[in-house]
């Protein structure tokens, strides 16, 4: 059933292969298995991909149920006896600095018998977690729509570009200037800004890398206003003036019916007190 997901969700049995990990061949022999034991055709193959039959988009979400309830019973038949349940939660890799901490706090107050798991990564692979109940919750970038999960835009964060030293903007190849990767929305508002731009010497996908980096050998880059606000008070950093802003738009996802909707409210409480 995980696999039929794949194939739902990425439309290519090749594509499906790669992100599974296991041949073109395995993929087919596993759809072909589970027609079999519904004795109906799911997947249409097609020139330029597949999609699903009228029983596929049926089957759909029964297998995005099955999947998550096994993926839950997996994880709380492992709990210590003091523990009650298990929560797990995904956070895109540029704010985990910002938010894991602080909700775990809240969590382990509030819910001192809930075990709590916190992962970080991309949002694609995040995205695919939470499709197939392995997390619970997750802050995403990217979100992919999917059937029986709700996404609800979170945060509009702003990215504003500072530096070590104070200067006003310049154009061209800027010694020091480190480019920040947030992703494809930012990447063609930071291209539009910078026409010209050369390709800059270092480039990192996780933010408090690149902070770490220019605090340590100078330097700029962009980064979420929220995150750096005590560095710009103390005079760290300094907003560079004349710069352009961006904004990011974040994301929350998580299943419109869950297993225990009472934990889901309470994690969601907690991400709300942080956020406001």
């Amino acid at each position: 059933m995980r696999t039929f997901l794949e194939v739902s969700s990425s439309g290519s049995f090749q594509a499906s292969a790669e992100k599974l990990h296991v041949t073109q061949s395995t993929v087919s022999a596993r759809i072909k298995a589970l027609e079999e034991q519904l004795n109906q055709a799911l997947i249409i193959r097609k020139r330029n991909g597949c999609e699903l039959t009228t029983a596929g988009r049926l089957f759909h979400k029964h297998a995005v149920a099955a999947v998550q309830a096994w993926e839950r019973a997996r994880q709380e038949i492992a709990l210590p006896d003091d523990m009650t349940g298990v929560f797990s939660f995904g956070i895109q890799m540029n704010h985990w600095d910002y938010i894991a901490p602080k909700w775990l706090d809240i969590m382990w107050k509030t819910e001192p018998s809930i075990a709590t798991r916190v992962i970080s990564d991309y949002s694609d692979p995040l995205m695919v977690q939470l499709r197939d109940g392995h997390i619970d919750m997750a802050i995403l970038y990217r979100p992919i729509h999917q059937p029986n999960i709700h996404i609800e835009q979170l945060l509009d964060d702003k990215l504003i570009l500072v530096s070590t030293e104070p200067r006003t903007l310049e154009m061209g190849r800027v010694d020091g200037y480190v480019f920040v990767d947030w992703g494809d929305e930012f990447r063609a508002q930071h291209n539009l800004a910078f026409p010209k731009a050369y390709i800059p010497k270092i480039s990192f996908g996780a933010a408090t890398i690149a902070l770490n980096h220019i605090l340590k050998n100078g330097g700029s880059g962009y980064f979420i206003e929220g995150f750096i606000k005590h560095f710009l008070e103390d005079e760290t950093l300094f907003l560079v003036g004349n710069s352009p802003t961006f904004h990011r738009p974040t994301y929350l996802g998580y299943p419109t019916t869950a297993i225990d909707s009472r934990l889901h409210k309470a994690a969601i409480r907690a991400l709300r007190k942080i956020i406001n």
